[in-house]
């Protein structure tokens, strides 16, 4: 009974929706004559009906097809339903092809904005479509096609991880502290989880991080982007072609996701049995994501995701103009490639929630999905600005719909959230000094290629096969590393000497092997890990022969990015470094999580303790020894209560 009234009540309201855009929109047309309520009502009949004949066969085509073809499908469905509609009106009152497509397009958008304004901002809409999706799927899998009984809770357990890109440990607490997240602040008031920060070590990047975590294989990425001498290339690891090579390093078969698991919108896939939207297999969802083809062709999906983006953007204009008015340092340029970021972020967070809640109703054992939002906004509004709190508000909102979402998956998932890396704020090298590093090296030698992330920068003399030891370097350049340890805008420079890796500042050096000091140690205002994770990126493939980190204002911990960017990561200095880590609070941590290899090895004990993967004999049984990483080891393991 209570579902038939459900039903009752989402034909009553669709009706009246329609309706309601339908006047706005023959009313809003020029040249449209009276808009008679009884041919309204009889078009809103017509319009129930071409949908109903309609979506179901280009919902098919859009499956069929995947891909590209689903985007553009997608769109295409909501206005070919109108234009039809429109077309067969009993007032007849709108003529021509361009005016219904125009008439079309306009009611389309309308509708989004009335159904989101109804739901008073929320995401109820979405939520159920997302439960019907789920329903379906659940039905189709257990042949109870003609039934319209909702499917038993599964009770198998599942893993769903949930990344917020570049959220920093101290963020997280503060804007659970100040009640802007309900949904983790109230896991963490009933006990249900608990957070932890955990470190991420150098390179703070997601590839790294991802390498870590996903296959354990963080020593493989030394940045964000490299050199590799042997190739003469420069590796992105945000291009699809590059991190497709730099997954087939990474992998061997153990990976997080091995068995049966599904990788969405990462950098790699983990070994995942599916890979949606993950970089390294660069393709779009195919004819088997039924979450990619629904979210396309629903009237709560891509549509109402395009209309709320133009809005996005609308927002980002408005901010970013106050952040002028008010001379906000430090800030940078928020046009350009931003704008379109903007609502592409929040676009692809809506297909990721839809292409999990699909997987959650497959029952597949274990999921790993990225959430982008916070960390694009953040690199060009500040981590702990307004409009990036707000990014992290609705990322909260969206582990809420999950949480919504759980009654109708097909097995039990517990949720584990965590984030890769941290941010640090602070104005660009190029702000500060009046040149940028690449024109700071220039000045100082010829020749040499300078690759940066963040405040992080790898430099290469290129025209000599392999890493070369500081002395050779001094010997090609003789003014390079004295002069950048002296600029007031480096920190650290790294470079081979003849006994280990050394550390220089502008005032003394650090020998990395044995903790030897001569003069002020250049370390210092980077934490007691710096040591650790400078040596632990010596040892990373394709690292620079010259290796700088900027440096760190000991009063407000911000570090000038050698990037555009007002937040950075990358380095080491501030947040970067402190990534978070939300988990249920019964759950036994038996590693030291220092470093992306930690957390998976971590990750890795879950899945074995839930039953969705045997123990890995190849994987170390306890955390890395004190001198492998140069800070203490855990004497026994941590359970939060």
């Amino acid at each position: 009974m209570h579902t038939l009234l459900r039903r009752v009540r989402a034909v009553l309201r669709s009706a009246l929706t329609t309706f309601v855009v339908l006047t706005l929109t023959l009313w809003l047309m020029p040249g449209v004559a009276g808009t008679d309520v009884v041919d309204t009502l009889g078009l809103v009949v017509l319009v129930a009906g071409v949908g109903a004949v309609l979506r179901p066969l280009l919902l098919l085509g859009i499956t069929a097809l995947g891909g590209w073809a689903a985007m553009l499908l997608g769109v295409v469905t909501q206005i070919v339903v109108m234009v039809v509609a429109l077309r067969f009106d009993p007032g007849n009152r709108i003529s021509g092809l361009p005016t219904l497509v125009t008439a079309a397009i306009l009611a389309v958008i309308v509708a989004a904005l009335l159904d989101w304004m109804a739901d008073a901002g929320s995401d109820d809409t979405f939520v159920r479509e997302a439960r019907r999706l789920m329903r379906g799927i659940r039905r189709r899998s257990t042949g109870r096609l003609l039934s319209f009984r909702r499917p038993p809770p599964g009770t198998d357990a599942g893993l769903l991880i949930v990344q917020l890109d570049g959220v920093a440990e101290p963020v997280l607490r503060w804007a659970i502290r100040a009640g802007n997240l309900p949904t983790i602040g109230h896991w963490l008031r009933t006990g249900s989880h608990t957070v932890r920060g955990w470190h991420t070590g150098l390179p703070s990047t997601t590839p790294a991080s991802q390498a870590g975590i996903l296959h354990g294989a963080s020593r493989q990425i030394p940045g964000f982007r490299w050199y590799e001498k042997e190739t003469g290339k420069v590796m992105v690891s945000n291009r699809p072609r590059d991190a497709a090579i730099i997954e087939s390093r990474l992998s061997d078969g153990r990976g997080l996701l091995r068995d049966g698991g599904v990788s969405i919108s990462n950098a790699f896939s983990g070994d995942a049995a599916t890979s949606l939207l993950t970089v390294s297999h660069a393709a779009l969802p195919g004819r088997t994501a039924r979450g990619w083809a629904a979210f396309m062709a629903s009237p709560y999906g891509f549509t109402r995701a395009l209309v709320l983006g133009g809005a996005e953007v609308i927002t980002e204009l408005y901010q970013a103009r106050l952040q002028r008015r008010r001379n906000l340092q430090p800030r940078v340029s928020r046009s350009g490639a931003f704008l379109a970021l903007r609502p592409a972020s929040m676009l692809l967070r809506d297909v990721n929630i839809s292409l999990v809640a699909e997987q959650m109703a497959r029952g597949v054992p274990a999921i790993y999905c990225d959430l982008v939002d916070y960390d694009e906004v953040a690199h060009h509004a500040g981590p702990a600005r307004p409009e990036s709190m707000r990014q992290l508000e609705s990322l909260d909102r969206m582990l809420g719909v999950l949480g919504r979402l759980a009654p109708e998956a097909a097995r039990h998932y517990h949720l584990v959230v965590l984030s890769d890396h941290g941010q640090s704020q602070g104005p660009t090298f190029r702000q500060r000094y009046g040149e940028t590093l690449d024109e700071l090296v220039a000045r100082l030698a010829e020749d040499v290629l300078v690759v940066s992330s963040g405040n992080l920068s790898m430099l290469y003399l290129t025209r000599f096969p392999n890493r070369l030891s500081q002395e050779a370097i001094e010997h090609a350049h003789p003014d390079l590393i004295r002069g950048l340890a002296s600029h007031p805008g480096v920190g650290i420079v790294v470079v081979q000497g003849k006994d280990g890796a050394m550390a220089y500042g502008s005032a003394g050096s650090h020998r990395l092997s044995d903790g030897t000091v001569i003069g002020i140690d250049p370390l210092i205002p980077y934490g007691p890990r710096a040591r650790a994770d400078l040596l632990r990126h010596q040892l990373a493939a394709h690292v620079g022969d010259v290796v700088v980190i900027s440096s760190v204002n000991p009063e407000t911990q911000e570090v000038p990015a050698f990037e555009e960017l007002v937040g950075s990561h990358g380095g080491l200095g501030g947040w970067q470094t402190d990534a978070m880590l939300v988990h249920p609070a019964s759950w036994l941590v038996s590693h030291d999580l220092d470093g992306p290899d930690a957390v998976h090895r971590q990750l890795v004990d879950w899945l074995v303790m839930l039953g969705l993967r045997t123990a890995d004999p190849a994987l170390p049984a306890t955390s890395p020894s004190p001198l492998e990483t140069g800070v203490p080891a855990r004497l026994s393991p941590v359970r939060e209560s």
